[in-house]
């Protein structure tokens, strides 16, 4: 948050914001916020999320805009935390500051359950639910116009407009030359209905809830801009993988999930998907951009520490942020699955009557285990009928 806006915050406009909502003194509890003042409070038996930004970020046709797709995808039935209406019936209410702008305040219905870490993580079928939330976002994206012109959020170009010589440490020239060509890339991509419209842009694990039904509600729709449905998708896989040891492993099999339950509520075309590892190395730029400008010396155990580990090498060489096989998604991270062997179980004369047979072929079977006295053991890797045996090898 900007120290200006910092400056500006006092009581009185914390009493203000909570007369125009109707909050009792009692009701409500500071949270972290990053860019904004965020706020819980309590209202007639339910929880609600009061934020307090400022005009200097966002001006209040912008906030508008922001709340008024938010509630159009609510009544589109997306699980997303929606804004309600202050006492004077306004989604957007303005308290003038002491200088010359305003904070800007807006409440939302807090989304039931709680963080992915305390709810059991990453399991399947919530991969597969993540992807059908962010699908059901982008099929209802493809027929939403603002309530108001005036409301229309910016663009993604706006958005990466990020001005880097400013913000990267001096001499990346070849950082810079790295953005700079991926961005002459993703500019001339195409702005078509069918891959183009409002996204969340920041949709990542840590800004939604889960109950326990598995259900999912997102919030923090701050930056939300025109751009790339691909871009939404790009950011999702991002930030799944990011500092995680198996990312090889982990990269494909959240992919495939994810994508199963994306394309069960709308399109994608192939073309859109392999501009996925595009997206991904823009945000990767992005980020490390960023913290580098704000952590000067981060502990090499920390998110953000582990994050720069080598990055600017990885970024000069263009290597990729994560190396899989982001257009094929139904294969991606299924382990081949072989046709069961059919084992038949011999013993005493006719296992040393079949000995002979099986000898001259040993070199050519693959075993897969080997298990212990009376128990079967080997068959064949590739399935078919297996000859086996108690206590002995099995082929």
């Amino acid at each position: 948050m900007e120290k200006e806006i910092r400056d500006r915050m006092h009581d009185g406009i914390l009493s203000a914001a909570r007369a125009r909502y109707g909050i009792a003194a009692d009701a409500i509890r500071l949270l972290d916020g990053f860019e904004s003042f965020m706020y819980e409070f309590d209202k007639e038996g339910a929880a609600y999320i009061l934020r307090l930004g400022h005009s200097r970020r966002r001006s209040p046709d912008l906030i508008r805009g922001e709340v008024d797709w938010i509630n159009y995808l609510a009544a589109g039935g997306a699980g997303v935390a929606r804004a309600v209406l202050s006492a004077n019936g306004r989604l957007v209410e303005e308290i003038p500051d002491d200088g010359d702008g305003a904070f800007l305040a807006t409440a939302f219905v807090k989304a039931p359950g709680g963080p992915l870490w305390q709810m059991g993580g990453w399991t399947d079928d919530l991969l597969v639910r993540y992807g059908r939330l962010l699908g059901r976002i982008h099929a209802l994206s493809k027929s939403y116009a603002p309530g108001n012109p005036a409301w229309r959020r910016g663009t993604w170009r706006d958005r990466n407009n990020l001005g880097l010589e400013a913000i990267l440490p001096p001499g990346e020239t070849r950082v810079l030359a790295r953005y700079t060509a991926l961005m002459d890339h993703l500019l001339a991509l195409p702005e078509t209905a069918a891959g183009y419209g409002m996204i969340h842009q920041d949709a990542h694990g840590g800004n939604f809830f889960v109950d326990a039904q598995g259900e999912i509600t997102l919030f923090d729709f701050d930056d939300c801009v025109y751009g790339h449905y691909v871009y939404d998708l790009a950011m999702v896989l991002f930030y799944a993988v990011t500092n995680r040891d198996d990312a090889a492993e982990f990269g494909p099999h959240f992919w495939r999930h994810f994508m199963t339950g994306y394309t069960q509520e709308t399109d994608i075309d192939a073309a859109w998907l392999a501009e996925v590892p595009h997206f991904m190395k823009l945000r990767e730029i992005d980020l490390y951009a960023i913290t580098m400008r704000d952590f000067a010396d981060p502990p090499a155990d920390s998110w953000v520490g582990r994050f720069l580990h080598n990055r600017q090498a990885r970024i000069e060489a263009g290597v990729p942020y994560l190396e899989m096989d982001f257009v094929n998604w139904q294969r991606a991270g299924a382990a081949a699955a072989a046709p069961a062997p059919t084992l038949v179980e011999v013993g005493g004369a006719a296992r040393q009557g079949l000995e002979p047979l099986f000898a001259p072929l040993e070199a050519y079977l693959t075993p897969t285990f080997v298990l212990r006295q009376g128990e079967l053991g080997r068959a064949f890797a590739g399935g078919g009928t297996a000859v086996c045996w108690s206590g002995h090898r099995v082929y």
